[in-house]
C-alpha cells in the first residue's frame, strides 16, 4: 500500500474535487463464510478491502474527516446496503424520519413505489447537510444500481462506485489522460443520441437489436467533481437504458465478471428480456438461480459502449466494460439511468470486437464501432 500514495490523491483530488474538511465516506465489503470463492478472487478482495480502508486513512489524514464502513457482502450488485452504511452516510437524523411508516425497509426490500421514493427524497434533501459530501464505493458488488446510491446524489453526494475493483488499476486504466477521456466518451454519447434503434453484432455470434427511443445516453468520464455527481471508477463509458420489451437476438457472453467462460454462453433474448441460455459453463446456472428470484433479472437493461484506451483487462468487469471499443449489455435493473425496471440486481456481460449500427429517426444508419474500432 505504500506505492499508494500518488494515485489515492489523484483520486481524491482530480476525480472527486475533494477539498479540506468535506465529510468523506468510504466502504469496502468482506467475504461471507458462505461463498464459494477462487484464490484468486480471494486475494483481490482482501486487497481492495486494504486499499479502500487505506484510502480512508489518507484521506482522513490529508483532507481531514474521512470514515471507514465495512459490512458482510451483499448476495449480488444491486442490492441495497446495510443499515451500517445507511447512517455513517446519511447521519441518524435522516435514517430515523426513514424509519417512519417502514419507509426504509420498503426501499431495502426495492418495494418503494414512486411517492415512496419521492418522500425518502425529500427527507434527505432537507437535512442535506448532514450527508458525506464524498462517498467512494470500494465493495466487491456494486451499489451503482440502488436507492441509497441515487439518495446521496440527490442530497449532493459525488459518488465513485469501484466494484470488482483490482487495487492494480490504479496504475493502469486509473492512469489515463482524463481531460482527453472525457472528450471521447461525450462523443460517442452524442452519436448514440442522433439515434433511435441499434443493431449490435460480434463475431462471437451476437446479433441483437432494440429501440433507444426516448431513451438518452449519458457519459461516464470519471471526473465527479459536481454536487450530485457519480460514475465508476475507472471510468469510461457511453450508457443508456434501452426501451424495455424491444430487444429481439441472441447474445453470446465468453466472460463472467471475473472470469472466462467455457465454453461461452448464448442468451436468447425475445421481447426484452432473456428467454432461454444455451451452454454448459456453471455460470448458466448461477443466472438461471438469479432469473427464479425474480423475471424482473432478465431485463436487457443497459448498452454500455467502453471508451478507456489503457483498459486492457477481459477478466474484471469493472475494467473490461470500459475497455475502448468494447460494448456491455446489462441484465436487471436500470432504474439509475433512465429506464423502468426495479430489482436488486444488475450484472454486465462485455462483448468484443463488436460492430454497433444506429439508425437515426428517419431509418438513415450510421456505424459507431466496426469490429471494435470506434469511428466516432
Amino acid at each position: 500500500m505504500e506505492n499508494l500514495e500518488a494515485p489515492f490523491l489523484s483520486l481524491l483530488s482530480t476525480n472527486m474535487g475533494v477539498t479540506s474538511g468535506e465529510r468523506i465516506v468510504v466502504f469496502s465489503d468482506i467475504i461471507r463464510e458462505d461463498e464459494i470463492v477462487s484464490a484468486d478472487d480471494r486475494c483481490r478482495r482482501g486487497n481492495l478491502h486494504e486499499a479502500a480502508s487505506a484510502l480512508a486513512k489518507y484521506a482522513d489524514e490529508k483532507f481531514g474527516n474521512a470514515s471507514f464502513v465495512d459490512f458482510s457482502a451483499t448476495a449480488t450488485s444491486g442490492v441495497e446496503p446495510p443499515i451500517v452504511l445507511w447512517k455513517a452516510v446519511f447521519g441518524a437524523e435522516i435514517i430515523v424520519n426513514l424509519n417512519k411508516d417502514g419507509l426504509l425497509e420498503r426501499i431495502l426490500l426495492k418495494k418503494a413505489d414512486a411517492a415512496d421514493l419521492e418522500s425518502a427524497k425529500r427527507s434527505v434533501i432537507a437535512a442535506s447537510a448532514d450527508v458525506a459530501r464524498v462517498v467512494i464505493a470500494m465493495s466487491n458488488n456494486s451499489t451503482s444500481h440502488t436507492r441509497f446510491r441515487w439518495l446521496a446524489n440527490s442530497a449532493g453526494a459525488r459518488f465513485a462506485s469501484l466494484p470488482h475493483f483490482d487495487p492494480e488499476m490504479f496504475f493502469t486504466s486509473m492512469a489515463v489522460d482524463w481531460a482527453a477521456l472525457a472528450q471521447r466518451t461525450a462523443n460517442v454519447a452524442q452519436a448514440v443520441n442522433r439515434g433511435t434503434f441499434v443493431r449490435l453484432s460480434t463475431p462471437d455470434g451476437t446479433d441483437l437489436s432494440f429501440s433507444i427511443a426516448g431513451r438518452h445516453a449519458e457519459g461516464d468520464d470519471g471526473l465527479l467533481t459536481a454536487p450530485g455527481s457519480f460514475g465508476n471508477l475507472p471510468a469510461g463509458e457511453a450508457y443508456l437504458a434501452p426501451l424495455e420489451g424491444t430487444a429481439e437476438g441472441v447474445m453470446v457472453i465468453c466472460y463472467a465478471p471475473t472470469r472466462k467462460l467455457d465454453p461461452p454462453l448464448t442468451l436468447h433474448i425475445k421481447n426484452g428480456e432473456v428467454a432461454s441460455i444455451s451452454g454448459n459453463d456453471p455460470h448458466k446456472e448461477w443466472l438461471e438461480r438469479k432469473f427464479s428470484e425474480s423475471p424482473k433479472n432478465r431485463n436487457i437493461a443497459e448498452l454500455g459502449i467502453g471508451t478507456n484506451d489503457r483498459a486492457t483487462r477481459p477478466d474484471n468487469v469493472l475494467e473490461a466494460e470500459k475497455i475502448l471499443g468494447t460494448v456491455h449489455i446489462a441484465l436487471g435493473d436500470n432504474t439509475g439511468f433512465g429506464g423502468v425496471v426495479s430489482t436488486p440486481f444488475h450484472e454486465d456481460y462485455v462483448l468484443y470486437s463488436p460492430t454497433l449500427t444506429v439508425l437515426a429517426e428517419d431509418s438513415t444508419p450510421f456505424v459507431i464501432l466496426d469490429r471494435g474500432n470506434l469511428l466516432v
